[in-house]
């Protein structure tokens, strides 16, 4: 039954209350806060936040996970998200020593007055440059608070290190010491970080990372360890071939499709022909398509003479745009995409172009597909 037009008057009345997803509003769901109350009840010493919905959070999550576990350490792991974080009223445990920030240091202040409210130690991991300036003088000099921010290594990749460390100190008189994971769990993890340090520091240098991105997405959806109380495990069974195979397979499946597509092929006079011509086409309803379309033309582009790009056109909001790729290291697209207001990366940019300035582009010569 469709709702009535006062229930929907109502609806709008209140749209705060529908202003969050229902994953992240999981975040704070009752079983989420019924958890941190017993972790209270129970006085666990040891509280893991880590950045959802990252993968760098997720697998500083894992390690630390495996590393209380180890060690039979009572510990609560909580997914934190910016868009519904918790308050430092939320996380005031009773009996807590130790609080980890994973992938994050939380909202400006919130670990020195964490740290304070609850006299526990905490300890935050982070890569990236932009929260340097925001860490305060009092939280820098605090001795109950230590950040390690490493801009050259993701985040997890300094967390799994940490706990390694952390976990080989330990000694037992049943065993000399303990390790976070055996030998091929070990190579295989590695090379998952690796992968996952290229995209965090944005170097993109591996070889098949596009394809490892793409196979690895699909897991974004089950990284909060709270609707998910398999995660652990699952991030414990991925494997980098596997994901680098469903990558390539989506990117080959996207490429026959994007070829489909590659009919009425035209010139298109860059700049009215200040940066030279290339080929382009019309995508309205594909531009989906856009980049395997884009890097397509670019070669066909260099075949016929012409400099090797691809333009892409399509409407998008009532608005003409075009989208530049090329598979040319030594082509730089953007160049072209900044003098018209728009941006974007050497091999791929895109901008607004008006449609009186998109005609004078066209270029009256026939296509050489013709």
């Amino acid at each position: 039954m469709a709702p009535s037009a006062a229930f929907r008057r109502r609806l709008a009345a209140f749209p705060f209350v529908f202003q969050f997803p229902p994953l992240v509003r999981r975040l704070r769901s009752d079983a989420t806060l019924e958890a941190i109350r017993k972790a209270s009840e129970s006085a666990i010493p040891n509280l893991v936040l880590y950045n959802y919905p990252s993968f760098s959070g997720a697998f500083g999550a894992l390690f630390a996970h495996l590393y209380h576990s180890r060690l039979n350490l009572p510990c609560l792991i909580l997914p934190f998200s910016s868009v519904a974080p918790f308050s430092v009223d939320d996380l005031c445990i009773e009996g807590m020593k130790t609080c980890y920030f994973l992938d994050f240091l939380g909202p400006k202040g919130f670990p020195l007055v964490l740290s304070r409210r609850t006299s526990s130690m905490v300890i935050g991991f982070d890569h990236r440059k932009s929260v340097l300036s925001r860490i305060s003088s009092g939280e820098d000099s605090d001795p109950n608070i230590s950040f390690h921010v490493n801009i050259e290594k993701s985040s997890s990749t300094a967390v799994y290190e940490y706990f390694s460390a952390k976990l080989s100190e330990t000694r037992s008189d049943q065993i000399d010491s303990i390790s976070l994971l055996n030998r091929n769990d070990q190579e295989r993890m590695e090379i998952i970080l690796k992968y996952i340090e290229a995209g965090d520091l944005q170097r993109w240098n591996l070889p098949n990372i596009k394809a490892f991105n793409i196979g690895l997405r699909e897991w974004r959806s089950k990284l909060n360890c709270i609707t998910n109380p398999l995660m652990y495990q699952q991030l414990m069974e991925i494997c980098s071939t596997d994901l680098i195979i469903k990558g390539d397979t989506y990117l080959s499946n996207r490429l026959t499709e994007a070829s489909k597509l590659l009919n009425k092929v035209f010139r298109v006079k860059l700049g009215r022909g200040f940066y030279g011509e290339c080929l382009g086409i019309r995508a309205d309803g594909n531009s989906n398509f856009s980049d395997e379309m884009g890097k397509e033309l670019s070669q066909m582009s260099a075949a016929a003479g012409l400099r090797p790009i691809g333009a892409v056109v399509y409407m998008h909001r009532n608005n003409l745009k075009m989208c530049l790729r090329t598979t040319d290291s030594s082509t730089d697209t953007s160049e072209i995409a900044k003098a018209y207001g728009g941006g974007g990366f050497p091999s791929s940019s895109s901008f607004i172009i008006r449609m009186d300035e998109y005609n004078q582009w066209l270029s009256v010569l026939p296509s050489p597909t013709t």
